[in-house]
Formats: structure tokens, sequence, C-alpha cells
């Protein structure tokens, strides 16, 4: 079934028990391997922690090397002290999409000090 897939994410903020909303969320892709990163888009979660739409789908979603980062470190400002630098800033998570009929939600659970992410439904 070509074009059917779709690539979603969300973020948890684990630190307050919440969905992250307002995090930014870039969507790259890193293929092929010799050439730079190319961004394929910039945005930010809304109040349930999700993008309003897919970051890619149909005939968008092609197989490769993908790249999400998440600017945890803006979102957890207000918890962490002004000066020095943040233990976590800028979290990526490079992936590979083998086979772009399917939906890919790569989900991240985060708080100042520490993330997880695993592939959802």
């Amino acid at each position: 079934m070509p074009g059917a897939g779709r690539l979603t994410t969300h973020v948890l903020d684990t630190a307050r028990g919440r969905p992250a909303s307002g995090l930014v969320v870039v969507l790259a892709r890193c293929e092929p391997s010799d050439t730079p990163r190319h961004v394929l888009t910039r945005t930010r979660t809304n109040a349930d922690g999700r993008t309003d739409e897919p970051l890619l789908q149909g005939d968008d979603l092609v197989r490769g090397v993908y790249e999400l980062l998440f600017e945890v470190g803006d979102y957890f400002a207000d918890v962490l002290p002004a000066d020095g630098p943040r233990f976590l800033d800028q979290v990526p998570i490079r992936f590979g999409v083998a086979d772009p009929a399917m939906h890919y939600h790569v989900p991240l659970l985060a708080s100042p000090w520490s993330y997880s992410t695993y592939r959802g439904s």
C-alpha cells in the first residue's frame, strides 16, 4: 500500500506528569550519508503534547534515515537554574523507516535530566 504510511510523535513531560505543550520538534532527513541533514519541518507540540498533523504522510514518507530533534532545554527552562549549562538541551532521535506504508510513531518521555523513546503505535 504505497503512500499510506505516516510519521507521528508526541512528548510527555515526566517531571510534571503531563503532555509537553509548546515543545519545538524538528524533523530532518539524514540520507544519503555523505550529504548534510535536510530539515523537512519545524513545529511545536499542541496541548496534548502532539503535533497537529503527522510530520510526514503518504508519498512524503519514504524509506530512509530520519532524525527528530526535540528542544527540551527551552521547554524546561522554567525549572532549571538560569546560570550554567543545561543537562539536556536538544534530544536527537535518529531512526530508520524500512516500510513507508507503515505508521511510525516516535514518542519522547522527557524530564530536565532524562529521556526515553520507543516505537509506538
